[in-house]
């Protein structure tokens, strides 16, 4: 696959550097920091999102914390540890990164070079989140009949990922096969991740697609426009109850009335391994401001209540397929390793 001419994070001279996605589509600004404390509140500001790209932007930021670091300093570590944990308490794969850090960290004496040694295993974890993409990618045109019309929500490409992404890889890969004809992007209220994202990328890639609100899709499929439905997730469980941004259940419901596919794409770093259901999956709860508030532009009264959850769950009965770097499985999904 063609490379991005656009890159979402990389570190360079000893700075992580990524692309502010709030200002997407309309500025491409990109920010250098050493901070692990400015990275984290680019996570919690959503300036670096998607679920695999969390947690490696959290690997380079603990990695970051140590460059003036000549000790193992265990307080320390514990305070940008809990520090960057508290940012998206959904996004399994924030704790995979920390976990895999932590693990390493422990291991470590005072006299190793703490700052390089973290550095490897962010990039490892990079370059693993990587391979995982294009294997999602690849395994994923397994599931095209025929020639398609998509629907995807939120975003999951390169943007939310490393390599092309997940479920954006899959259809950027298909559609260079021939095997997508057309996709249909939901807007995904309230922040419009695939109005501002997922068409901006798909733009980029030179895929042809409309954007249509989210309480749009169910007249899509009624009318015959949409083969099959690709999203990502931010945490799945071992039966395969899928986190991902609310909208996401609204569309497998859909799917399941009118007969159409609906699938999963996340690496296997996105299987939360210590819980059996989704009803174990913590969901993070937004500002009303996200509402109430259209940028900078306030289309609603401060005074109102709002419900203003992050994700939903979608049961796992109502999901085609969840596609790995190892597979597509099919349910059942217990037998996920």
């Amino acid at each position: 696959m063609k490379t991005n001419s656009y890159f979402p994070l990389k570190f360079e001279n000893d700075n992580l550097i990524f692309i502010d996605q709030t200002k997407l589509p309309l500025e491409e600004n990109y920010i250098s920091t050493d901070d692990y404390n400015r990275i984290a509140e680019a996570i919690e500001r959503l300036e670096i999102r998607g679920a695999p790209l969390i947690g490696i932007a959290a690997a380079f930021a603990c990695s970051l914390a140590f460059k003036d670091q000549n000790f193992k300093n265990d307080e320390y570590f514990n305070k940008v540890y809990n520090r960057l944990a508290s940012t998206r308490p959904t996004a399994v794969n924030l704790f995979y990164a920390l976990k895999e850090i932590e693990k390493n960290y422990v291991q470590l004496s005072s006299s190793d070079n703490l700052y390089q040694k973290l550095l490897e295993v962010s990039f490892k974890i990079f370059s693993d989140e990587e391979k995982f993409s294009e294997s999602i990618a690849k395994y994923g045109l397994n599931i095209f009949r025929k020639k398609s019309n998509v629907l995807t929500h939120c975003n999951t490409g390169a943007l939310a990922a490393a390599g092309f992404g997940t479920a954006f890889a899959i259809i950027k890969k298909a559609f260079e096969n021939d095997l997508v004809n057309h996709v249909y992007v939901d807007e995904t209220r309230p922040l419009f991740q695939g109005l501002r994202l997922t068409s901006f990328e798909l733009e980029k890639n030179g895929i042809p697609f409309t954007v249509q609100t989210d309480s749009s899709a169910a007249v899509l499929m009624k009318e015959n426009k949409i083969d099959l439905v690709i999203t990502g997730a931010d945490r799945i469980a071992l039966n395969g109850d899928s986190a991902n941004k609310i909208g996401t259940y609204n569309l497998a419901v859909l799917c399941n009335y009118h007969n159409i596919p609906f699938y999963i794409a996340a690496p296997s770093t996105t299987i939360d391994r210590t819980i059996a259901t989704g009803d174990e999956i913590a969901i993070e709860y937004r500002s009303s401001r996200e509402i109430l508030f259209a940028g900078n532009h306030q289309i609603g009264k401060e005074s109102y209540q709002c419900f203003c959850p992050a994700f939903d769950v979608t049961p796992s009965h109502l999901i085609t397929g969840i596609i790995t770097e190892e597979s597509v499985f099919p349910f059942p999904y217990n037998f996920i390793r």
